[in-house]
């Protein structure tokens, strides 16, 4: 029941005419903030069970009809369509009284163009439907940097990106230590190449049964015939096949991909984790972490769980395991379904290997609430004890980093972070080419950097402290800069350590003597984390930055190469080392450039690298 204000009319009337119509509707408060999206098979009917008098709310809903002012509401042609839309405005809008997944990433997979003549695995972040084939999601993206190491030592597929043609001059160093079998310089039919393609893809489907067999009867025939030195590759690979499948092997009765949710709670806290298996093999794990959500019910979680994540252009399983029945699993089956472009089911099991899997799902569920309960409690003792030395009227929330890099002044950047409820928020992060400074002057620098975050029209919460890597000097620029946008009384402070000194000093505006951390405080632990956040970001762009420009200069540098040439070129072959290695022909036919302009490039990068 709604507790607070009266109805306004201009409310009532539209809670008078609401359509009898699928559709998705978006709460709103007075300042016309959306507090809430909901999806309805029937909108009439769903959303006036809010506002009818006696109805049993949470106390979070009632918190959240207490702030509702206005509605809308958006007909769809279905209720799959609605489900469609109200995940796209959740992810949009983020609204507070939505569970909202905390996650802006997109995942890695592994894509493989088998239409191609020679296909090679690239990493990619967005699954497409260009007849490719894709395998993930691989999180976290150690699991998939392991898949790949495998995959290469194993499989000699071609990891190059030059067009192969059979045309090359020489093949390269992993054809000299058999990872490679030279398609590039013709040594390898496409017939051929396609028949080691399958193979990869039975290992990542996890047919190993099929793949093992195919192996071992190529071995024997490569004895047979007196290949011993094939027949001992072949071996050496069953080898490394089996003993890789028998440490990812989680489900030895199933291949059928699968992904499985698992919830654990503990007071008001839950975490929700994600299992992904492809052909029985555990492939890689994903947890989400909500500190106070204890109004929602477990089917509210999952669903919103599902929904958020499989809107990422992700690409959903043949089943998925839940821990209960879900009162919209045909609905969401469909959505799933019409996503993959085959069928999806939505399973509750009660017994057997894929309610094992569900086990295990909740006890990795359970061991990750409480080890995020502890990490929050570390981060709240963290903050308070920021608030006392720093005198602050609160524990900082909200607190953004700064940091500066460049080399001797060249291509000077700066990096924004930031960490927020004792996490990184990366959707919030920003970096900035220093626009109006020459050469290394680090204090101009973040003077430059505060101006543009605090004075520019940035879509961003104001912070309840800045962090500024450095000491003094550092920190009069920032101060500065604050006080030319008019936002001299934001919190903030300089960390840095004295020369040959272990201790953390925290500068704060108006004090001389710097405020001395031990090393085991946990403020020091948090401080620190943001600093190295910050400079490991400002770094990172730097040193693409620095990559472009030289890579941008070699080349400018000869005559007949502009930009167009220069981005074909790096278009075609992929990097400097392979333009140098490029014959004058190969240049000439793939680059686009005539003879002289070619033998120049070749003599000119050659030259680069004999230096």
């Amino acid at each position: 029941m709604r507790t607070g204000a009266a109805i306004s009319q201009e409310l009532q009337a539209k809670l008078d005419h609401l359509p009898d119509r699928p559709g998705v509707y978006l709460m709103k408060n007075a300042r016309d903030e959306i507090l809430y999206i909901g999806k309805a098979t029937v909108l009439a009917d769903r959303v006036r069970t809010y506002f009818q008098k006696g109805s049993d709310h949470t106390a979070k809903t009632n918190l959240m009809l207490n702030q509702v002012a206005d509605l809308e509401t958006i007909v769809t042609r279905s209720e799959l369509e609605a489900l469609i839309l109200e995940s796209n405005l959740i992810k949009r809008h983020r609204p507070r009284f939505n569970v909202v997944l905390r996650d802006d990433k997109q995942y890695p997979y592994l894509r493989l163009p088998v239409k191609e003549n020679f296909p090679r695995l690239t990493i990619v972040r967005k699954v497409q439907k260009d007849g490719a084939l894709y395998y993930g999601p691989y999180t976290p993206a150690g699991a998939l940097r392991e898949t790949l190491k495998v995959i290469r030592k194993v499989f000699p597929l071609a990891t190059c990106e030059i067009e192969i043609d059979g045309k090359a001059e020489r093949a390269c160093i992993e054809f000299e230590i058999k990872r490679c079998m030279a398609p590039c310089i013709g040594n390898q039919a496409s017939e051929e190449y396609h028949h080691i393609v399958k193979q990869v893809r039975m290992f990542l489907e996890g047919r190993d049964t099929e793949l093992l067999d195919t192996l071992r009867a190529e071995m024997r025939a490569a004895a047979e015939r007196e290949q011993f030195e094939e027949a001992a590759r072949l071996r050496d690979r069953i080898f490394k096949i089996e003993r890789t499948l028998e440490k990812q092997r989680v489900a030895q009765t199933s291949f059928t991909d699968q992904d499985v949710i698992g919830l654990a709670r503990q007071g008001t806290a839950v975490d929700l984790q994600m299992l992904f298996v492809r052909g029985g093999l555990l492939i890689g794990r994903k947890d989400f972490f909500w500190s106070d959500v204890g109004d929602a019910s477990d089917e509210e979680l999952v669903r919103s769980a599902i929904e958020q994540f499989y809107n990422k252009d992700g690409l959903p399983p043949k089943e998925l395991l839940v821990p209960s029945p879900l009162s919209e699993a045909a609905l969401i089956e469909a959505w799933l379904s019409e996503k993959k472009g085959e069928a999806v089911r939505v399973v509750a099991p009660e017994r057997g290997t894929k309610h094992q899997l569900l086990l295990l799902a909740e006890e990795n569920a359970g061991a990750m609430v409480a080890d995020h309960l502890r990490s929050k409690e570390t981060d709240r003792r963290a903050t308070e004890e920021l608030k006392r030395l720093l005198r602050l009227d609160r524990a900082p929330r909200r607190i953004e980093g700064f940091d500066i890099s460049n080399t001797m002044g060249d291509q000077s950047v700066a990096s924004l972070v930031v960490w927020e409820d004792g996490q990184a928020k990366k959707s919030d992060y920003r970096r900035f080419r220093i626009k109006t400074v020459t050469g290394a002057n680090d204090f101009a620098s973040m003077q430059e950097v505060v101006v543009r975050r605090y004075g520019e029209a940035e879509n961003l919460p104001l912070p309840d402290l800045v962090l500024i890597d450095g000491g003094l000097g550092q920190l009069a620029a920032a101060m500065e800069g604050l006080r030319q946008v008019g936002r001299a009384g934001l919190p903030i402070i300089g960390l840095a350590k004295a020369r040959g000194e272990k201790e953390e000093r925290i500068f704060v505006p108006g004090r001389k003597n710097p405020i001395l951390l031990a090393p085991s405080s946990p403020a020091t632990h948090l401080l620190q984390r943001i600093r190295d956040e910050a400079h490991r970001f400002a770094i990172t762009y730097h040193r693409k930055l620095r990559g472009k420009a030289l890579v941008s200069s070699r080349l400018d540098a000869i005559i007949g190469v502009g930009e167009i040439r220069r981005q074909r070129l790096l278009k075609q072959f992929g990097s400097l080392e392979t333009i140098a290695q490029a014959t004058d022909d190969q240049l000439r036919e793939i680059g686009g450039v005539d003879a002289r302009t070619a033998a120049e490039i070749r003599k000119a990068l050659k030259s680069d690298a004999k230096q």
